[in-house]
């Protein structure tokens, strides 16, 4: 197993913390932020004026006008969209959207199961023989659907490509491609998820229509209403919260808190136990997300599409509460997938591995992905988990750390061996492939080779950063509360704090957690540890973050343990 982490603490050059002051920013917010890379209060405004206007995104103002003259033709739309959060909420905007600007829309969302990912020749012909539609619209996917996209034009029917992925060698022959990642695209965030760019989309052709007179005769609708699926599709897909992600999270929040927000999202939230008055962007990663990815991970997506776009809040709290279903099913796989992991082990990694490659052919496809994060959390390596797929073949879910661009370590091993990889697509943190089964021997070694090749000793470390010592004057209810409403996410980690603690209290709460009662100076404090049952030393040097509990309708500070060694 690894070696205990480095602990480092975040270092913020005084003029930002200063200037940040100076501009009325909450003292320690001031510091977390300037550690973060903010140096001006500019960075942190919120409102919507200072979002990256629509014509940066190359092609969306031609996309627009290709919609707009469909719109007034009575075309049939079709979006294809992905089933991971982000592509359920980028169809979510799509429907909501186009159906409000006067389209003839419809989706269709591919089962991982049956069709795997993306515009495939076998989807496209589904399209056609369901839908029969005059327009193929990709959402969170498309970028690399060189064969779908030519089986579509095969058949006459146009695409349009949304993707935010990276491009392969070769781009599809589709009719317009939007993608801040695609060559020549010049939009300052290369961060947008898929629900940003389908977001700018509309944006784009509502402006097309306005400028052609069709809001003479009926209202404009009004787009910041969805802003909540935005933000949640944002967070859930783990994009870099950049100045222009935080925006459009921090609007979907204010949104959501203020109750103005979609049936599905408040039932969502509901069945949770979450008050929407207090959302955060945990609840959009933590809680939000997993319900709706649960739906694409063991059944079909459009059950967590049908929840958004569902303008009913008897039959979205029904839909809201079959997703939580799902995700307990989904958790349960999860946990038996990864202690059959865990007891096998020491027979799979050695210390000297640049990378972990593990197969096994009763583990579920739609779980491989959290599982490979979770061992990826573990051993700081990247880690790349196969379950078996249709006709002698498996697929695979990989997660990275952040010194491994894992699409790049694909094409890597692409390049050596160009049979190997069947299919393969994703960013730097995460990636999806497919080989023969009968090539996972060779794969596991060629990875291994590429991790080695692209990693040094000194990247495997692993590193804990934290904003160092919490005084004792913020230790307060009104700070945790302050940092709980603030946007964190990839990129903008929300904060946590390194301090010693004396153990004054420990009890074990539901079978598998410790509640502490600790000292630090002269201050108590209540705390949790989440998934160990062993007792603390008496005094622990701990990372922890602070936040609001809520119990019988009191309100009280309550520290949460990270990471713990003896002090």
């Amino acid at each position: 197993m690894p070696d205990a982490p480095k602990i480092e603490v975040r270092t913020a050059p005084p003029d930002h913390i200063a200037a940040l002051v100076s501009s009325g920013t909450h003292p320690l917010l001031a510091q977390i932020y300037a550690a973060r890379g903010i140096q001006s209060s500019a960075q942190l405004n919120t409102d919507l004026r200072g979002l990256i206007p629509f014509a940066a995104l190359t092609n969306v103002e031609r996309m627009a006008a290709l919609a707009a003259d469909a719109i007034a033709a009575g075309k049939k739309l079709l979006i294809i969209a992905d089933y991971d959060s982000d592509g359920a909420t980028a169809c979510a905007v799509g429907v909501r959207a186009l159906r409000a600007l006067g389209a003839n829309v419809d989706y269709l969302v591919p089962n991982r199961f049956e069709y795997g990912y993306g515009l495939t020749p076998e989807i496209v012909a589904l399209a056609k023989q369901t839908k029969n539609p005059d327009v193929l619209i990709t959402v969170d996917n498309g970028i690399a659907s060189v064969d779908g996209v030519a089986a579509a034009n095969a058949l006459g029917m146009r695409v349009w490509v949304t993707d935010h992925h990276l491009p392969g060698p070769a781009l599809p022959e589709a009719q317009c491609i939007i993608n801040p990642n695609q060559p020549g695209c010049n939009f300052p965030s290369k961060n947008l998820a898929g629900v940003g760019v389908m977001f700018y989309l509309m944006l784009a052709l509502r402006a097309e229509l306005r400028t052609r007179g069709v809001f003479a005769t009926r209202a404009e609708p009004n787009l910041a209403s969805l802003l909540d699926l935005v933000a949640l599709g944002t967070v859930a897909d783990v994009v870099k919260l950049d100045d222009n992600n935080r925006l459009l999270v921090a609007q979907g929040l204010e949104r959501i808190r203020a109750g103005k927000t979609w049936p599905g999202v408040a039932a969502l939230l509901r069945v949770a136990g979450r008050d929407a008055r207090r959302a955060s962007t945990y609840d959009l990663g933590f809680v939000l997300g997993p319900r709706l990815n649960a739906a694409g991970r063991l059944d079909d997506m459009s059950r967590g599409i049908n929840c958004l776009i569902c303008d009913d809040d008897i039959e979205a709290t029904r839909m809201a509460q079959e997703l939580d279903r799902l995700n307990k099913q989904r958790r349960a796989i999860e946990s038996d997938m990864h202690e059959d992991a865990m007891a096998r082990l020491d027979t799979l990694y050695v210390s000297d591995d640049y990378s972990l490659c593990l197969f096994d052919e009763t583990w579920h496809q739609g779980v491989i992905g959290i599982l490979a994060s979770r061992l990826k959390e573990r051993l700081h390596r990247p880690v790349i988990a196969f379950a078996r797929g249709n006709s002698g073949e498996i697929k695979g879910s990989g997660r990275s750390i952040s010194a491994l661009h894992l699409r790049d370590a694909l094409d890597l091993v692409t390049k050596q061996e160009p049979d190997l990889i069947i299919r393969f697509g994703g960013h730097a943190a995460a990636a999806g492939l497919t080989l023969r089964e009968t090539g996972f021997a060779r794969f596991r070694t060629l990875f291994e080779s590429a991790a080695k090749a692209m990693l040094t000793p000194v990247d495997l470390e692993r590193v804990i950063a934290t904003d160092g010592p919490l005084t004792a004057k913020f230790m307060t209810l009104d700070t945790a509360a302050r940092l709980e409403q603030a946007v964190w996410g990839q990129g903008f980690p929300a904060p946590t704090f390194c301090d010693i603690f004396e153990v004054l209290k420990q009890r074990i709460v539901g079978g598998r957690h410790l509640k502490l009662r600790l000292r630090k100076g002269d201050g108590e404090f209540e705390a949790m540890l989440f998934g160990q049952s062993e007792s603390l030393p008496d005094r622990v040097q701990a990372i922890y973050r602070i936040g609001v509990n809520e119990f019988n309708a009191t309100r009280s500070l309550q520290l949460t343990f990270e990471h713990w060694q003896p002090a």
